[in-house]
């Protein structure tokens, strides 16, 4: 799954906005999901983040791993759902997800 975010502000600031805020994106379940998403790994080289999650659906869970992206003009996000995509289908995901991510740019 990939998204792509426009942002007005300088690449360092968006930089500090996703690191500083990036668990606490996924601490409250998404409004009618019945998901509860942890951060297990976050690491930075350069402007790119590589994260590691574990979404978690009653007694099933499944690793979501992938990528976000930093550039002077937009965030792009990669990342493998796992397990979760048979779920959730890829549209709600990204329209989660993005929201989510457009809240840390704000």
């Amino acid at each position: 799954m990939r998204i792509t975010i426009a942002h007005t502000r300088t690449k360092a600031e968006i930089i500090q906005a996703i690191d500083r805020s990036f668990a606490d994106a996924f601490k409250n379940p998404p409004a009618g999901l019945p998901v509860q998403v942890s951060v297990e790994q976050q690491s930075w080289a350069g402007s790119i983040l590589t994260f590691a999650l574990k979404a978690k659906m009653g007694f099933v869970s499944t690793p979501i791993k992938g990528t976000v992206e930093v550039t002077d003009h937009d965030v792009t996000i990669d990342a493998d759902l796992g397990m979760l995509g048979r779920f959730i289908s890829e549209e709600k995901a990204k329209d989660l997800l993005g929201a989510r991510v457009k809240k840390l740019l704000n």
